[in-house]
């Protein structure tokens, strides 16, 4: 060969051996349950559907509400429990009526007032456990055990206050923190697999690691005092994965969080967030939600349970650069409830989908705690405030905003949905 070209055709060569490795994709992320790992005693997951025994031939679609029932002047962050009074006897029979079948409880230790009208109402629950997400090391010894003894006690609450028979699942942490997963895996770089007991983790980030970790405490800790367990999953939002091609992720692709480290996967969809509002247009309705959807069912292979989706009324929007978060007219929520229903039940990969909860019951006054007095006002600029179907008055009373509760009412008590 000529000497003359043989130098440009070697970095040729080269640079074409460069592009191929710098194109190769991530090795897949995976996550099973050990052979050994018992299922739980109804609902369970076959074939990527979530099934219950009772009814096997069908599989399993929850009608949710997601449900903090803190009244006025109540507040969480001052470690109060939701009171045990006649609230809950007012609230569930209202969402039975509207057609709700599943609850999706925020407070880590519902009051006997509440299981005692779940059990009126022949309704079904998940028990969210809200773990700590502002920390700069998910994989701290000290942090785990501190997470894991909160567990541990809201899984006994619920054996000795609540429901097992009615719990569908138990949801390990809610929305990690973008900083705190970027710090986390940083610190962490090595760390890309997790063997445990029961759940079992490969090509991994190590805040995936973290979360997998506290899955698989909790199970164990359910099956060796209990005997039993339940389904198991970690809730994660939009804004930090599992769809990674997006221009709007608040962290690395590499540092993307895939929720599907226990049973199902459980994830916050909201229409105007990172990730969603910048998805391509559905197959059926054209909206950017419907195109998230399919996008998630495609690159998933696990039951998906929407957690939380829902519109803010709060008369200020206070941030420009989140358009959405807040400032949403009644009128328009109704309506907006209906499309994303539709948007759902007509996408591409729509048997993916085990529920939807919206986002939720009532508005929380207490959020998001910026004074010691916060529960006894209603902030017009702070959305976290107004995400409720019902507003609430004195003395506990509830309003309906305009035609929303109707609007759920007609999604969830149709018998056939339009596809």
């Amino acid at each position: 060969m000529n000497r003359t070209l043989l130098l440009p055709l070697c970095c040729l060569i080269l640079l074409l051996l460069g592009n191929a490795q710098a194109v190769q994709p991530r090795p897949e992320k995976t996550a099973v349950l050990t052979p050994e790992t018992p299922e739980p005693r109804r609902f369970v997951v076959r074939n990527n559907r979530l099934i219950d025994l009772k009814k096997p031939d069908v599989p399993v679609f929850f009608k949710g509400m997601g449900y903090s029932p803190y009244l006025i002047g109540e507040s969480p962050l001052h470690n109060d429990m939701p009171g045990d009074d006649s609230r809950y006897a007012l609230h569930l029979p209202k969402m039975r009526a509207l057609g709700v079948n599943y609850l999706h409880v925020f407070p880590r230790q519902m009051p006997v007032g509440f299981f005692a009208a779940l059990d009126r109402e022949d309704l079904l629950y998940g028990q969210d456990i809200w773990v700590s997400p502002y920390e700069r090391d998910y994989l701290d010894p000290a942090y785990l055990d501190r997470q894991t003894a909160i567990i541990k006690g809201v899984i006994d609450h619920n054996y000795a206050v609540g429901r097992p028979d009615r719990l569908v699942l138990f949801s390990i942490g809610d929305e990690l923190q973008p900083a705190s997963i970027t710090a986390t895996n940083a610190a962490h770089p090595e760390v890309t697999s997790f063997r445990g007991k029961h759940v079992q983790v490969q090509n991994r980030n190590p805040s995936e690691i973290a979360m997998t970790m506290l899955i698989d405490r909790a199970m164990d800790y359910e099956l060796t005092r209990y005997g039993q367990r339940h389904l198991y999953c970690h809730t994660s939002f939009t804004h930090v994965g599992p769809i990674t091609d997006r221009p709007d992720l608040e962290v690395r692709p590499e540092d993307a969080m895939l929720p599907d480290m226990g049973d199902l996967i459980c994830l916050n969809i909201y229409p105007y967030a990172n990730a969603v509002r910048s998805s391509g247009p559905g197959r059926t309705t054209g909206t950017s939600y419907q195109g998230y959807l399919e996008q998630l069912a495609w690159e998933t292979h696990k039951p998906i349970l929407i957690g939380q989706v829902g519109f803010s009324t709060s008369p200020v929007a206070p941030k420009p650069e989140v358009p959405g978060f807040g400032g949403h007219k009644v009128e328009d929520v109704a309506k907006n409830f209906v499309q994303l229903w539709r948007d759902l039940r007509t996408a591409q990969g729509a048997d993916h989908f085990c529920g939807l909860a919206f986002f939720e019951w009532q508005d929380e006054w207490w959020k998001s705690g910026e004074t010691w007095d916060d529960a006894k006002h209603h902030a017009p600029e702070d959305p976290e405030e107004w995400f409720g179907i019902y507003e609430l008055g004195p003395k506990g009373s509830l309003k309906a905003k305009g035609k929303i509760p109707e609007a759920v009412r007609q999604i969830f008590m149709e018998e056939h949905h339009a596809k």
